[in-house]
Order: structure tokens, then sequence, then C-alpha cells
């Protein structure tokens, strides 16, 4: 499983478990919040009822009096109410008195009078003057029809308690308020969870990005290819740097490696030549025999020299990451230059260069280096047609790539040596007995056509000889 899956999914798991105890933990309280104010609400309402009751109780009117016949009115009231939204029309209390037996003398429903309510907690804990009230089922079969009841003591003069007045109230007048904060609660629960899963999809995602890229990073370099650290933030920029300075250090400690080997193994053989060369001339000889060795040696000295110049241009691009200012190129133009700056040693060989330049759009790359590869193919050409033939050289667009072909008739490639003609160091016996190459120019074109994001490759012709080819992304 992907870190970035990891990270969303244990974040996913906090917030889910956060919301759903928040929304536990809210919404269980709504109802008894509610309920809690809808029963301060009755204390106030019981005990002013029952200051208003106290005389028609003393008088023994509490049934005709003039506070029943208020009450009975409010009955009749329309109420014009909008509380929030709801609209509210008419009463739902209940008031009933009890006189100090605990005997119903007063119901504002008139469903309980004459009943004894001396065993129910509003009217019995008030009688002993302690806080009465209870909440009650008016159907045992339904949780929801509770009706809360609270109960203010009636004094006479002396302050005795001479009757109760209880005020019910049922909760279901309250669950329209309450069914909607539940839903106000639990909608912006849900948009509040959406939106942190939303923030979290996001951070799992930029992290796995993160860390996608200097993972492919790390692995490109692991395989030995040009790689471009990745753009990253924070602390992600700080460990790209680190594993920067790092493959630098380990590649350059390396690269010197491979190259004072490959350089010191490769210079052993012009060396020998030129120092035998120098031990026969310390003694007398021919004419003919001291302008051979002298002419050995001059040939093995150029050969160094090339060797180290070449070996300076690849180590050059080899540690090239990237190209930094890259410019539009017409390859057309650049194959007659080439060809212009090729055409002596073309002559000299006694060859023919002929031109098939199509035209192609450009490409996004280095004149210089571009040049010079093409000029390394070319010169390879030279060195293996013989004399007399036609080195052919070939601009086509293929695909969204533009072609660079360099053809000859000459000897071809054995097949065991096909998959290390790009190899630094490595060449071929050139025909008539020709000396070897410095092994550094195929490897130099392979190096520019990645540099270039495109691709180098050698095959044999149909019919005999050689086809280098360059291909080169064309610009979007």
């Amino acid at each position: 499983m992907k870190i970035g899956l990891r990270i969303f999914l244990g974040y996913f798991l906090i917030v889910a478990l956060a919301a759903l105890l928040l929304a536990q933990v809210f919404v269980a309280q709504v109802k008894p919040g509610v309920r809690q104010a809808m029963e301060d609400t009755l204390v106030d309402t019981a005990n002013v009822l029952a200051e208003l009751a106290t005389d028609d109780l003393l008088a023994g009117r509490i049934t005709s009096g003039p506070f029943a016949r208020r009450v009975r009115e409010v009955a009749g009231r329309d109420f014009g109410a909008e509380i929030w939204g709801f609209d509210k029309r008419g009463a739902s209390y209940r008031v009933y008195v009890t006189d100090a037996r605990g005997i119903v003398v007063f119901d504002s429903s008139g469903q309980a009078l004459g009943a004894d309510y001396s065993r129910w907690n509003d009217v019995h804990l008030t009688l002993r003057g302690r806080y009465g009230a209870r909440s009650t089922q008016a159907d045992s079969d339904d949780p929801d029809s509770t009706v809360m009841h609270v109960a203010a003591p009636i004094h006479d003069a002396r302050g005795a308690i001479i009757g109760v007045l209880t005020v019910a109230k049922p909760n279901s007048a309250l669950q329209p308020f309450i069914q909607r904060s539940q839903a106000v609660v639990l909608r912006w629960g849900a948009v509040l969870m959406g939106v942190a899963l939303l923030v979290g999809l996001v951070a799992a995602w930029w992290l796995s990005r993160q860390l996608g890229g200097l993972r492919r990073y790390a692995h490109a370099v692991t395989a030995g290819e040009r790689a471009s650290l990745p753009a990253a933030a924070g602390e992600f920029a700080e460990l790209g740097q680190a594993l920067e300075t790092m493959r630098a250090r380990l590649e350059g400690k390396q690269y010197v490696e491979q190259y004072v080997h490959g350089l010191t193994h490769e210079m052993k053989s012009p060396l020998a030549a030129i120092r035998s060369s120098a031990e026969l001339l310390e003694a007398p000889l021919p004419e003919a025999d001291r302008v051979r060795f002298a002419e050995s040696i001059r040939v093995q000295s150029e050969r160094l020299a090339q060797m180290i110049d070449k070996l300076l241009a690849l180590a050059a691009v080899e540690h090239r990451q990237r190209l930094e200012s890259p410019e539009a190129l017409d390859l057309a133009s650049l194959a007659v230059e080439v060809a212009e700056l090729s055409a002596s040693s073309i002559e000299r060989a006694g060859l023919e260069l002929r031109l098939q330049l199509a035209e192609v759009g450009p490409v996004e790359g280095d004149a210089f280096l571009l040049r010079q590869a093409l000029a390394n193919l070319i010169g390879n050409a030279i060195d293996f047609a013989p004399a007399g033939s036609a080195i052919e050289l070939r601009l086509e667009a293929v695909g969204d790539q533009a072609v660079l072909q360099v053809l000859d008739r000459g000897p071809g490639i054995p097949d065991y040596a096909l998959p290390r003609v790009f190899e630094r160091f490595y060449s071929l016996s050139r025909p008539a007995g020709g000396s070897r190459s410095s092994g550094l120019g195929l490897c130099f074109v392979a190096e520019v056509a990645a540099l270039h994001g495109g691709r180098a490759s050698l095959d044999n012709r149909d019919g005999g000889g050689a086809a280098a080819r360059l291909a080169l992304p064309l610009a979007s």
C-alpha cells in the first residue's frame, strides 16, 4: 500500500471517529438541553399560576372562580405566534390543582377531576416541601408521548402548603425544534467531515506526489539515467537537495575512478609505441627507419592528444544533467554546415557525400553539441567507407522525431561488437590495417542524444555497410 493511501486512510479514520464522537455527544445533548430549557420555563409558569390560584383555592371556588375561568379561556385564544419558522396558534399546556390530600380539584382539561394524584412525584414531593416534577408517557406503547409535569406549592397566609398547582406540557411540542436542531448539526457535521476529508485527500495527494517524485528520481539515478531533481517544497526540497548532493559526490567519485582506469588502459599502447620508437632512435639508424619511427612517435602523440580532447568533451557532456539554454534548431541547416566542414576529409579519402535532407520541424537543443555529434558520425563513416564509395547523410521526420542518418558501404559492424559500440573506449580496427580510434566518439554521440531526450543507434545496412542514426524529439 502506497504511503499516500496510508496517510489518507489514517487521516480518514481519525476524522471519522472525531466526527462520530462529536455528532453523538452534540446530538445527544440537543434533546436534553431543549427539555431542560422547557423545564426552567415551566417552573416559572407553575409558580406564577400558583400565586394567582391561591385566593380561589382558599375561598373554595377553585373550580368555578376567576382563575379557572381565565385558564379555560386560554384554550380559545389564537396566539398567532411564529417561533423561529414554526407557527404557534394555541396553548399546549395542561394545568391542574390538587388539595392538601393530593386530590385533583381543578383540571383545565377536565379529564382527572377528583382523581387521587398524591402518589405522583410532582404532587407527592411538593406537598412535602420539595421540588416536584415528573415526566410520564401518555401512551405506554409510545416512548415519544412523554409529558413533563412541573409543580409549585400553594400556601395559605401562615405559609402552610394547602395545595399544589402543576403545569404539564407534552415533550412532543418541542420535537420540531429538536429535529431541526439535530438536522442542522448533522448537516453541518457532514459538511465539516467532507471538507476535512477533502483536505486530507489533497494533503495525502501532495505528500504522495512529493515522495513519488523523489522516488522516481532515486530510481533514475540508480539506473544511471539522466534525471532532474523534481520540484518540491519544505522539508521535501531539503531532502531532494541532500539526495542531489549525495548523487553528485558519488557520481563524481565513480566518474573519476572509471576515467582514470579507462584512460590509463588506453594510454598504455601509444605510450609503449612512443617509448620503443624513442629507444630505437637513440641508436644509429638508416634514414628510412629514422623517418618511420619519428612518424610513429608523431602519430601516437596525436592519438594521445585526440584521446584527451575527446575525453574532456565527453566528460563535459556526461556531467550535464540537462540543457541549460536550449534553442530551436533547423537540423537541415546544421547538417549542411557539418557537411561543409567535413568536405576536405571526405575529398582526401576519395569519397562522395550525398545529402538527402527533408523539411522537418525544429528541435530544441544545443547547436554545438549536435554539430559535434554529427561530425563524429561522419568521421566514423569516413574511416570505414571504401575509397570511391559514397556516404549518405539523410534527414527525415518519423512520427514526432527528427531522424538524422549517416550511411556508408564499409564492412559493417561484427555481430559481437553491435551491443558494445557505444561503450567508452570501445573501438574496432579500421580497414586496410588502420589504427583504432579513441573509442570515445560514439559514446559522445550517445550522451548528446540522451541529453536532448533522443537516442543514438548503429546497425548494419542491407547490402553491406553501417547505418548510424540520431533520433531527436521535434519541438512541440
